[in-house]
């Protein structure tokens, strides 16, 4: 039997979560609907959901707080975010805290079901479902195995980790969320070449929405503060009014 994807609801607008139920579960998913914020927490760190979509303003634990506590505890589940505020400071404080995805209300229920379908596409593989961690009703196509090292770096496209090496042949992982270790991979895969923010959004992203190249340039700086390079960056550069490059072997 095909395996249905599990979206949760995190929304207390009590007319948006009946239209986003009935919608979705027309759409073929699997949903739940919660309107407390830490009702709601509890509920994604249960590990039964593929998906959120989590309202900002919400009773008992807003969204931000939501979403910051559960990548620090290293649930890499795609996040979608939704509010009514459509400002950028919104935008950029939802990315930082580990959002994959930005969404402003009021929306149109066909960008909603595109972005949801294009984050699944994009974080394929780091699903934390227990059945498709196990395997169960998983595809038989394995990703291909690449593995590429910078600096004190490895970046393992195969288990979809980042390890850093440190004293004495020891490895730590580097917690990154799903859209920023798909902007580090895409990065590796085309180093020593200018790609432009454009090309990133089209590629890393994968489709046409509202999200600007200022989405880029967040990613981009979480990137190198997490590699240890904010203040001097030396594998990820920057090329005023091109774009970026990744560099691999730093002379």
């Amino acid at each position: 039997m095909e395996y249905k994807k599990n979206i949760l609801i995190i929304e207390d607008e009590r007319g948006l979560q009946i239209t986003l139920e009935d919608r979705l579960c027309a759409e073929g998913y699997e949903t739940g609907v919660l309107g407390d914020g830490i009702e709601g927490e509890n509920a994604a760190r249960s590990g039964k959901y593929d998906l959120i979509l989590l309202d900002v303003m919400l009773p008992g634990r807003d969204g931000f707080s939501i979403c910051q506590n559960l990548r620090k505890s290293g649930i890499d589940i795609p996040i979608l975010m939704l509010t009514a505020r459509n400002t950028s400071i919104d935008t950029v404080m939802g990315l930082k805290v580990g959002a994959d995805d930005y969404l402003a209300k009021p929306f149109d229920m066909q960008v909603l079901l595109a972005r949801i379908e294009a984050l699944f596409r994009r974080t394929a593989g780091r699903n934390i479902n227990p059945d498709a961690a196990a395997g169960l009703n998983s595809p038989s196509k394995k990703p291909r195995s690449s593995v590429v090292s910078f600096g004190d770096f490895t970046l393992d496209s195969q288990r979809g980790v980042l390890e850093r090496s440190i004293d004495k042949g020891n490895k730590v992982m580097i917690d990154l969320n799903a859209r920023e270790y798909r902007l580090l991979e895409y990065l590796a895969q085309n180093s020593d070449r200018i790609i432009s923010r454009n090309m990133i959004l089209d590629d890393v992203w994968g489709y046409d929405s509202e999200i600007t190249t200022r989405t880029v340039d967040v990613h981009i700086a979480k990137l190198r503060q997490k590699l240890g390079e904010s203040e001097l960056p030396r594998h990820i550069l920057t090329y005023r009014g091109r774009g970026y490059k990744f560099v691999l072997k730093v002379e």
